[in-house]
């Protein structure tokens, strides 16, 4: 078995194994600042779709062991759970046993708990390589940011594909993360609002400080409703609701409850899509297509930034100053929205109108 080096361990498009013989997360090394040197890869007894396609037998397995999945983030994690329930929908009978980071941030372990009755075990790394029953069907998705596909892909078709499953046999409506639906959500304590959510994980893909005003107003003329948000945004109409959500539980429940929902964070776009929000959702380096296919209840405002696209992240000047003249000249009349949502009645539950389907309202490229 080979020994990767400190550098390709980290990189690896899998999880290791390390000199002990424990299945150990990459992502818990490298912010543990912990030495990767003599790791290796998994066995080729543990399937990787990345080192080699395969083609499970879900109808005789009984449990199924998922390494390393899915991620570290809360939008790639609501995503690939939602990939473990349209598997689940396809063969009822099957259990799954979770390993995740130890590391992992704790809002998104705390996704895993409130899926966990339902998703299935959920076990911490590192655990011992001979801790896996034999026979049992086992499957690697770890570090998958270094998978290829991962990039060239929908992300819920990378999961399928990344648990043996080809995408194109599941329905566009088991894409949706419809299983947030059955988690409980916390009462909000508050008249029919719309949710402006302006900050991603990285400068690039958030919206200007200087814009955010404009959107809100836009948002409330024409949903008619109050807006909520997270971060300071000068409007008459606009709260700041930052200090009322602290975890996991409560962001939820601020989405969930939203009549419309406005967002360039893909996390919110995934719960969004989930408990059916009508959204509009802002993309800068990735195209819409990569994130929001599926959502029937979704419009998008993809900016024409080519020299930014799959960027992950970024906080260069030259780059914000390419995105806030984006922002600054678009046409925010042309601001497109889901559906019908004039709701001015406090109570009134919104009209079940035909859903349109994900689509990008292309913004013009800036001059530069």
């Amino acid at each position: 078995m080979t020994t990767l080096d400190e550098v390709h361990a980290l990189t690896h498009a899998g999880s290791l194994l390390s000199p002990r013989g424990e299945i150990v997360a990459p992502y818990d090394l490298e912010v543990a600042h912990a030495d990767a040197a003599g790791f290796s890869a998994l066995p080729a007894s543990i399937l990787n779709a990345d080192r080699e396609p395969f083609d499970p037998d879900y109808a005789r397995a009984r449990r199924v062991h998922l390494v390393n999945a899915f991620g570290v983030t809360l939008g790639d994690s609501i995503i690939g759970l939602a990939a473990l329930f349209a598997v689940k929908r396809l063969y009822p009978h099957l259990r799954f046993t979770i390993y995740r980071p130890a590391r992992a941030p704790r809002h998104v372990q705390r996704l895993y708990e409130l899926a966990a009755p339902r998703a299935g075990d959920v076990v911490e790394l590192p655990v011992p390589l001979a801790s896996l029953p034999a026979g049992e069907l086992t499957i690697d998705i770890g570090n998958q940011l270094f998978w290829p596909r991962f990039a060239s892909m929908p992300m819920i078709d990378f999961f399928l594909w990344a648990m043996g499953v080809a995408p194109s046999g599941i329905a566009a409506g088991d894409k949706r993360n419809r299983w947030l639906a059955d988690v409980p959500l916390n009462a909000i304590d508050s008249a029919p609002y719309a949710l402006f959510c302006p900050d991603a994980s990285t400068p690039v893909r958030s919206i200007p400080a200087s814009m955010r005003g404009r959107i809100v107003a836009r948002l409330a003329d024409e949903t008619g409703l109050p807006v909520m948000g997270f971060g300071a945004v000068d409007h008459p109409r606009y709260r700041d609701i930052a200090p009322l959500c602290t975890n996991t539980d409560d962001f939820l429940a601020w989405i969930g409850h939203a009549r419309y929902l406005v967002t360039a964070d893909t996390a919110a776009l995934h719960i969004g899509a989930g408990f059916d929000i009508p959204t509009t959702a802002f993309f800068t380096t990735i195209p819409a297509s990569m994130r929001a296919r599926d959502y029937a209840n979704c419009v998008a405002v993809e900016f024409g930034l080519p020299h930014l696209r799959g960027i992950h992240a970024s906080a260069r000047p030259a780059d914000l100053d390419a995105l806030e003249r984006a922002y600054r000249e678009y046409d925010w009349r042309a601001m497109p929205f889901a559906r019908d949502v004039s709701w001015t009645t406090p109570g009134l539950s919104a009209p079940c109108l035909p859903e349109t389907s994900a689509g990008g309202h292309t913004a013009p490229q800036p001059s530069r």
